[in-house]
């Protein structure tokens, strides 16, 4: 059966998660940020996945934002810059301004003139997301954007994966899943869709029931490969 529709992981896949601290650090005036901006943006996203698994395990949904607040306070505070709370503010503003990998914006024009359906699916919330798509300039190529807030649990528990047939009325096999995150990707494989793990890290995949079908380094080729 053919892919009718495409679906993007949000943070980590379509928008560089780590592109707030690194813009904070380069403002002037926050040397002390610059000096360890790139520990602060990876505690700040291991902690924010971490407490979306912890949460789906225990049933204490609540909204994404205050995840990423809870993520960040982790980080700021383990590099001692817990007692800045203006650079706080600034952090949690530019989240929903995060820049999107160069190849974005192109990849989705590309699926969309091949009569792709593309939608976003994601642990954010709604307000988030269609932030960071309004600062990243690519509603146009997005059908809809999904957030988990729908049915209150995280990623990658299927209630989540079942929102794109509910949706889109499609069936798991006419489905691209795209995402990042290596966990994502297996779930969503376990779940049935055909996968794409975007391993810009060259990580080695998971240990986990299922894997993803294909393993790419960016995005650039996935118009291609949804032919």
């Amino acid at each position: 059966m053919p892919i009718t529709t495409c679906i993007f992981d949000a943070y980590g896949t379509l928008f560089d998660v780590a592109s707030a601290a690194r813009t904070a650090a380069e403002e002037p005036g926050r040397e002390r940020l610059k000096a360890v901006w790139t520990e602060i943006a990876e505690d700040w996203r291991q902690k924010q996945l971490q407490y979306t698994w912890l949460r789906a395990i225990t049933g204490d949904y609540t909204p994404f934002w205050e995840v990423t607040k809870d993520g960040l306070d982790w980080a700021l505070e383990r590099q001692g810059l817990h007692d800045d709370p203006e650079l706080r503010e600034r952090l949690l503003a530019l989240y929903w301004e995060l820049t999107p990998f160069r190849e974005v914006p192109m990849m989705l024009a590309k699926l969309k003139a091949a009569g792709k359906t593309c939608a976003i699916l994601s642990n954010g919330n709604k307000d988030m997301l269609d932030g960071a798509v309004d600062s990243a300039g690519i509603g146009e190529y997005l059908d809809a954007v999904l957030s988990v807030e729908e049915v209150g649990i995280f990623k990658p528990s299927a209630k989540v994966y079942d929102m794109v047939g509910a949706h889109f009325g499609t069936r798991p096999e006419e489905v691209m899943f795209v995402s990042s995150n290596g966990w994502d990707a297996a779930g969503a494989a376990g779940y049935g869709f055909e996968t794409f793990w975007v391993n810009r890290k060259g990580e080695p995949v998971d240990r986990l029931p299922a894997r993803p079908q294909h393993v790419l380094e960016s995005l650039d080729s996935l118009p291609d490969l949804a032919r």
